[in-house]
């Protein structure tokens, strides 16, 4: 069961899975401008064994990240890449996500009373930095070097920023730090384990089933302490997340390869094959939880469990609805999120940087209970239409 069929063809589902997972994303992510959130909503703290929809959002996109993988490697070999190119475009594409990462991670804990400009200018020029860099420019060969200039800009700009930066403590700053890499830097690890693991097996579903297990039980191991002989390594050099990020990576990994070598893919076997092992996960998932709770800060075995049970339940109905019963229209509005995806998650920054700088602030009735839900998720499809607006003038990031 290696050999790729028909099948190989990009899923609509995948693109309209990113699409409500990037809604989602903006729309948790701006609860904290909010009073009186529902507590199943916001993010559990780590001493709680508990998760609400905030914790559950993040490994839906790591899931998402493993379904393209396959899709992705596929067609570059078609157009002729070797493993070494593919390889190389990895290596950029995590260096891409691990270079915005710092720097966001940074701005978070900038000092702003020790800094020369605000905060929040510094947040809009490292924001402006990362389009600078990352823009699709048209392939025009007349206006190559013109581009070329706005990409060495964009370097230029995250190096002065870097320059002026101080963090920390006011009263004694210090410079950039990794901290902990911020989302798109643990996106862009995860992304490079689950991506290596790929071009190591292919669409060998046992390869890649065995590739994801050891992710799964190097989660389990660390946990059960099993791997405390490793600790002095630990503080160099260690699995993301303890094995759970790259984990939600390869499950959606898993997933993609079983649909392309699938004999019957696009059918209901498909979608049985999915719940299956939806189901094993999420028994995985409450089974481990007496031993060390739900906990997405804690990344504990219980949350890579059930959340992986919740993504594969969550793509099994859309590839029902989207690729099987080609009902996708309604996705329409939020189409740029799932195409672009980058641009729409670093839109709120330059949002927030330019109201508060404008000192625009909704009265608290706006930002309150069901009212302030409703705000937020307008916000998320303002963004996403406002993505979709700037791609039409040229404005879109790949990496």
């Amino acid at each position: 069961m290696n050999k790729v069929t028909s099948s190989s063809l990009r899923l609509d589902s995948i693109d309209v899975f990113r699409a409500v997972t990037m809604f989602l994303m903006i729309f948790v992510n701006d609860l904290w401008s909010l009073e009186n959130v529902p507590k199943w909503l916001e993010h559990s703290k780590a001493s709680e064994d508990a998760m609400g929809l905030s914790d559950v959002v993040f490994p839906g996109f790591l899931f998402i990240v493993g379904l393209s993988i396959p899709f992705a490697i596929s067609n570059r070999k078609k157009k002729g890449d070797s493993n070494v190119l593919i390889i190389r475009h990895i290596a950029e594409r995590t260096f891409a996500l691990l270079l915005m990462g710092i720097f966001i991670v940074n701005y978070e804990n900038i000092a702003e009373k020790a800094m020369v400009v605000s905060k929040y200018v510094w947040e809009i020029g490292m924001v402006i930095a990362f389009f600078l860099i990352w823009n699709v420019y048209p392939p025009n060969p007349e206006r190559k070097g013109f581009y070329t200039a706005l990409k060495v800009a964009g370097y230029l700009l995250l190096v002065g920023l870097a320059l002026i930066y101080k963090g920390g403590d006011p009263e004694n700053p210090s410079w950039m730090e990794t901290h902990w890499y911020g989302i798109l830097g643990l996106i862009g690890w995860s992304y490079l384990l689950g991506a290596l693991t790929y071009v190591l097996t292919g669409d060998r579903l046992a390869w890649a089933i065995a590739g994801w297990l050891f992710f799964v039980l190097f989660n389990l191991a660390s946990f059960a302490g099993t791997l405390d002989f490793l600790d002095p390594v630990r503080k160099h050099v260690w699995v993301v997340g303890s094995g759970s990020m790259p984990a939600f990576v390869m499950g959606g990994v898993v997933a993609s390869v079983i649909y392309r070598t699938g004999r019957n893919a696009a059918s209901n076997t498909f979608l049985v094959i999915l719940i299956v092992f939806g189901v094993i996960c999420l028994a995985y998932g409450f089974g481990t939880r007496p031993f060390w709770g739900i906990s997405k800060i804690r990344a504990t075995p219980a949350w890579v469990g059930i959340c992986t049970g919740i993504s594969l339940f969550a793509f099994a109905f859309l590839f029902w609805l989207v690729d099987l019963r080609k009902l996708r229209n309604w996705a329409n509005v939020i189409n740029p999120a799932g195409t672009a995806t980058l641009t729409c998650y670093l839109i709120p920054y330059i949002w927030y940087a330019v109201i508060t700088l404008a000192g625009i602030s909704l009265p608290l009735y706006l930002r309150t209970g069901l009212v302030g839900l409703v705000k937020s998720a307008c916000f998320s499809l303002l963004v996403i239409l406002l993505t979709g607006a700037i791609n039409r003038i040229g404005i879109k990031l790949k990496i």
